[in-house]
């Protein structure tokens, strides 16, 4: 049986691009998209149109370049937003506008002081009218992750019938649990009756750290599209990472899933989005982070030099990464220190190695790691001294 396509909207120009600092210019917005194109997403999310004349001009540059995938222009569900977008939009040779509004309790009392009747009236208006200026219409449901489900359930059977072809059902504050992300697409699944018509998007925030599990949750019980950033950027602690939502589904094969993304040119996206936007990648980051392919424990060294799947589940080759790192701490071991000293092309028996090792214990207590310079100085040391017995 052949594997189901999840589509990979990227929001890294959008939602990213909300962090405090990584303000992009038109240029650097366009160079990016290029790249997000090469990577292989399905949708580019350039931009908020109405949010600012540079924003306009960003997506209606991308818009004009991009030639594979979708572009993608964000709008609230007011018509002068959506006139706005579909301005910006007009050159995409597949333009997309994603209009919403909050379904919530909270946001429908508290931010839009409305009622549920108001916001399923507005919502569809809002579809509506999308549909005059393109065919392929995303609506969201801001704050879903807190909303009842049986009403979101009748806003996006509503949605549908007015025209969306996506249906975004975002855990806009990162609150979710998996099971519970999980569950509730499964009840829209099981309980629109018109959901074959629309693919079920994820927009999942990293408030609790969820993002990627509630996101992968999301698809096995029917989602087709989720919605991620290079490096996990976005408001607040961010989207979901894109990176990760790749490799799980490349890795967990009885899944029956797969993306269109070149996993290889993820690690240098990584880092060009890391530049661009001028954001630091924590070094324990998974799939992109500097320490994702580095070994320190002693023990962790030893298994990976007799056989690196024994703790390494990913080639770090698979997604353009450099190569496996041992690092050598007070931690590691002596297969880590004679392995390191081969590669420094010293050739040393266990003797030797044991011998060297007390010496470098030493050396590791004093510094957080040893470098190869310490290394060398030993070696030659060492060699020294027996040449003169």
């Amino acid at each position: 049986m052949s594997a189901d396509k999840i589509h990979i909207f990227d929001t890294t120009l959008r939602d990213g691009e909300q962090v405090p600092g990584c303000k992009l210019n038109t240029s650097e917005k366009v160079g990016l998209a290029l790249q997000l194109e090469a990577l292989g997403v399905d949708i580019i999310e350039a931009g908020f149109p109405i949010s600012s004349p540079g924003d306009f001009s960003s997506v209606e540059e991308i818009s004009k370049i991009i030639t594979n995938a979708t572009v993608c222009g964000l709008t609230r569900a007011v018509e002068k937003d959506i006139e706005v977008a579909a301005a910006a939009l007009r050159h995409a040779k597949k333009p997309r506008i994603h209009t919403g509004i909050g379904t919530s309790d909270l946001h429908i009392k508290a931010k839009f002081n409305a009622t549920q009747e108001e916001i399923l009236e507005r919502a569809v208006k809002a579809v509506k009218y999308a549909r005059r200026f393109t065919d392929d219409v995303e609506f969201f449901a801001e704050d879903a992750g807190r909303t009842d489900n049986d009403y979101l359930a009748r806003v996006v059977e509503a949605v549908i019938a007015a025209g969306a072809t996506v249906v975004n059902i975002p855990d806009t504050t990162g609150y979710c649990l998996p099971h519970d992300y999980g569950a509730k697409i499964a009840f829209l699944v099981n309980n629109v009756p018109n959901i074959d018509k629309a693919i079920i998007s994820c927009h999942c925030h990293n408030d609790l750290g969820l993002a990627t599990a509630n996101s992968i949750a999301g698809v096995i019980n029917g989602a087709r599209q989720i919605e991620c950033t290079i490096n996990g950027l976005g408001e607040r602690a961010g989207n979901t990472s894109l990176e990760e939502v790749v490799m799980i589904i490349r890795q967990h094969k009885e899944l029956n899933l797969e993306t269109g993304v070149d996993p290889q040119l993820l690690n240098p996206l990584s880092r060009l989005v890391s530049d661009t936007m001028r954001m630091p990648v924590q070094p324990n980051k998974a799939i992109v982070g500097s320490n994702a392919f580095s070994h320190s424990s002693g023990i962790h060294q030893d298994g990976f030099l007799k056989s690196a799947q024994t703790y390494e589940i990913i080639a770090p080759e698979e997604v353009g990464a450099d190569s496996s790192k041992i690092i050598l701490t007070a931690r590691s071991g002596r297969s880590a220190l004679a392995y390191r000293f081969q590669k420094l092309g010293f050739r040393f028996d266990r003797n030797d190695v044991d011998s060297l090792y007390e010496q470098f214990v030493t050396i590791a207590d004093r510094k957080k790691e040893v470098e190869d310079s310490d290394l060398s100085a030993m070696a030659i040391q060492h060699q020294s001294s027996a040449a003169a017995v």
